[in-house]
């Protein structure tokens, strides 16, 4: 149920099935967490499919054990897909022209990646059958990795019942049932996987799974550039101007601002919602709530900001769930920009104190007021309950919530400029900086220790 690129392993699993192999009918075979999976995915009537719920009690004695439990529910050929595998753009329809006659159909995936084929299993391979299979080899002499995509027929039941528990690992492997089958002279064939493949057991595996994900087609995902205002009538339209080449769509949701700010954007043919607004973080909440796109970038009005940085924002998007700018990097500061020194080691200092209060999750922050900063609409879903901060404290509340959802954070420099008009509502003044800086620590603590 992890996500990979906003949708769980197992939906993408049971999508394939069915879009790329025309099968109706599942069998999710569950050894652990039935429940969480029956609500989830019910009798299946929402995917489109039939899912029966085959319980394995044995589950922990190893993979073998997934044909125990099925055996007495299949009497025909069947894919068996293991759940926690990713396949993008992959070749599966092709199974189906694997003429019958054969015992079992493996899915081998080339790769030049040694640990791939450590974390799952080889073959050795003679005139077109797999004639051996090892689990989990120290090395291998061979260029593929064996993937969760096999193909069975019913024949395959005995074997199980005639495989021994392995005297490397101590379980009931899959593979070795395999193996016992090629070795008795079985049908074993090889099923070449193209596309793009990825085993997730770590958390480095997921990591990786999301940016094979993400940056497949990343030029198609849509871009929504998210702008707060209230009385920004002097920088608004550059703002909108510097934006508007780099993004899909600009929302600009306003305050009701009495300077003419909603008119001067609704000029520039941008999305305009102009409403009673509880504050800043309740601007940027309902604005991602309106936006349209899959990638949401959240900006100023003031111009302190500017898209040439928006960049690589998305190329750093590629590889996590959400990125944060920093503006504490003093040679990216502008002269004259609202960030003198206090201020920037009040930021720095909030930052570290969110560091050690979630030191388990590793976060590496030295900015928790920057708006700048660009979140997947899926990661924003996943937080969403969550954000309950209307005002400035709103900025670390979303890195806190999703460090919580286990969601990838990075922080990357961006330029930080003077202000094109207008006075900041929450840092124009010292007793401004000090009242945003109470309200956020009052946040941060209160996150850490539950106490709201």
């Amino acid at each position: 149920m992890l996500e990979v690129g906003g949708k769980p392993i197992l939906t993408r699993q049971l999508e394939l099935a069915r879009n790329v192999l025309g099968i109706r009918r599942v069998q999710l075979i569950v050894g652990y967490l039935e429940e969480a999976l029956r609500t989830a995915y019910g009798d299946g009537h929402d995917l489109g499919l039939e899912i029966e719920y085959i319980r394995n009690p044995e589950f922990e004695r190893g993979l073998g054990t997934v044909l125990l439990a099925a055996e007495s529910h299949v009497h025909e050929p069947f894919v068996l897909l293991l759940g926690d595998e990713v396949y993008l753009e992959s070749n599966h329809a092709e199974l189906a022209a694997i003429p019958p006659g054969y015992t079992a159909v493996c899915g081998l995936y080339r790769t030049d990646d040694a640990d791939l084929v450590a974390k799952n299993y080889t073959v050795t391979l003679d005139d077109g059958r797999i004639t051996h299979l090892v689990e989990k080899p120290d090395t291998s002499t061979s260029p593929y990795a064996g993937c969760g995509t096999y193909l069975f027929s019913p024949a395959i039941f005995a074997h199980a019942h005639a495989t021994a528990r392995s005297p490397s690992t101590g379980k009931f492997e899959l593979t070795d049932v395999i193996d016992h089958a090629a070795r008795a002279d079985a049908i074993v064939l090889p099923f070449f996987v193209t596309g793009q493949y990825m085993n997730v057991n770590t958390i480095e595996d997921l990591n990786a799974a999301n940016y094979m994900c993400r940056s497949l087609h990343f030029e198609k995902h849509r871009v929504s550039v998210i702008i707060p205002t209230y009385n920004e009538a002097e920088s608004i339209g550059a703002v909108i101007r510097d934006f508007r080449d780099h993004a899909d769509e600009i929302v600009v949701m306003d305050n009701r601002s009495p300077d003419g700010t909603a008119d001067i954007a609704r000029d520039l043919g941008v999305t305009v919602h102009s409403r009673p607004l509880r504050g800043y973080g309740d601007a940027l909440k309902q604005g991602m709530e309106v936006a349209s796109g899959d990638i949401f970038v959240l900006v100023e009005a003031d111009a302190t900001f500017r898209a040439k940085d928006i960049g690589k924002f998305l190329e750093y998007l590629k590889d996590a769930d959400m990125v944060v700018g920093t503006r504490t990097t003093r040679q990216m500061i502008e002269q004259g920009a609202n960030m003198d020194g206090l201020l920037r080691w009040g930021n720095l200092v909030f930052g570290k104190l969110v560091e050690a209060f979630w030191w388990e999750l590793e976060p590496r922050y030295t900015d928790v007021g920057c708006t700048y900063r660009a979140i997947w609409r899926d990661a924003y879903l996943r937080i969403r309950s969550y954000l309950t901060a209307h005002d400035a404290s709103f900025s670390p509340e979303m890195m806190i919530e999703m460090m919580r959802a286990k969601g990838r954070v990075i922080e990357i420099p961006v330029s930080y400029y003077r202000r094109r008009g207008g006075r900041s509502k929450y840092s124009s003044s010292r007793w401004q900086n000090l009242r945003s800086a109470f309200k956020m620590l009052r946040l941060i603590f209160s996150k850490r220790f539950n106490l709201s």
